[in-house]
Order: C-alpha cells, then sequence, then structure tokens
C-alpha cells in the first residue's frame, strides 16, 4: 500500500490516488490503484478514528483502504441486477451506434423502474426491497388489459389478472396512484 506520486491531470478535481498490492486467491499477486475525492478528515471519520490522526499519513493510507474495502459493493450489484433485469447481457449490437443507444436506454429504465417501486411502495411495502431483476421478474409480469377512452385516448380502467398472487396488491396501489386522474384499478372480481 502506498500513496501514487506521479501527477495527474486527468481528474476534473483533486483526487488521492493510492497503489494497493495483494495476494489474490490462486497466490499471484494482484494490484490495483484506488481513486478517491475524499478529503483525509471525511474519511477518518468514516473509520471512527481521531481527527488528530490526519498527521499520520500512513494511518490516512490504511484508512482509505479501509473505507474502500467496507463500502460493500454496492454500485457493482446495482450493475449486475441492471444487467440481470434488464436482459443487458443478451442485447449485443453489431454497430457502435445501436449499442449506444441501447447502453443509453438503460439508464431511464432503470430509473423508471425506481420510481415505479417508490410509487407502488405506500401500499405494498415489501417492494422497497426488490431490485431490478425482480421487479421486471414479478411485478411487471403480471397480465391483464388497459381499457382506453375511445375520443380522448387516455387510459381509463386497468384491470389485472385475478390468479396473481400480487395483483389485488397492485390495483390497490394504482388506484391510490391514478386516482386524481381518474383511471380504475382493478382485479377484474369487482
Amino acid at each position: 500500500v502506498g500513496w501514487v506520486a506521479h501527477p495527474c491531470d486527468a481528474y476534473v478535481r483533486p483526487v488521492r490516488r493510492i497503489a494497493v498490492r495483494c495476494r489474490k486467491q490462486n497466490g499471484q499477486w494482484g494490484t490495483a490503484v484506488l481513486i478517491s475525492t475524499l478529503e483525509p478528515a471525511a474519511v477518518l471519520a468514516l473509520t471512527g478514528q481521531p481527527a488528530s490522526a490526519a498527521d499520520d499519513p500512513t494511518a490516512v493510507l490504511l484508512a482509505y483502504v479501509y473505507v474502500y474495502d467496507a463500502r460493500g459493493g454496492a454500485a457493482e450489484t446495482t450493475f449486475q441486477g441492471d444487467k440481470q433485469g434488464l436482459g443487458l447481457a443478451a442485447r449485443h449490437k453489431k454497430r457502435l451506434a445501436a449499442q449506444q443507444v441501447v447502453a443509453g436506454l438503460t439508464a431511464p429504465a432503470h430509473n423508471v423502474l425506481i420510481w415505479a417501486r417508490d410509487w407502488l411502495a405506500p401500499d405494498l411495502p415489501h417492494l422497497q426491497a426488490y431490485g431490478i431483476k425482480r421487479l421486471v421478474r414479478d411485478v411487471l409480469q403480471v397480465s391483464g388489459h388497459v381499457t382506453y377512452d375511445a375520443r380522448t385516448r387516455q387510459v381509463r380502467r386497468i384491470v389485472l389478472n385475478a390468479t396473481h398472487p400480487i395483483a389485488r396488491g397492485i390495483a390497490t396501489a394504482l388506484r391510490t396512484l391514478l386516482a386524481p386522474q381518474h383511471v380504475v384499478a382493478t382485479t377484474g372480481e369487482t
């Protein structure tokens, strides 16, 4: 573990770079560079060390490594959930422009799913624990049909398949959500 001293102006704001070498499971050595925009005082606070430890370069260095190791991989988990839930592993395009379009649509798809989860959660609190894959698999797979107003082409009624295990809860959440638009949401039982 050590500070990377070679100057670098590739970043918009100041960063601290730490070189780390560790033994892999196969016995070989691996190296990585950790890059952080956090100030030493913030890193020390995250590790529960006193501010006076900022004078000890080794303590600061190890604090950065500890914070990195303790982060839990949330970003990687999110990417994996998006990849599986949105089927990105099977969506490879031959042309760069087409692949960029697919990649560009990933962020809005992710956001819409997270928003939908948040909209439904007041009536279905257990949905807050659902990731992208489970939302697509369990919530978006509820079958049903939508009825439109013939003149205005606005949605007037949503009927969900009553035999689906969470259809009743989704219908209740949709009724609450869509009441201001005068949309009826039901499971077809009433």
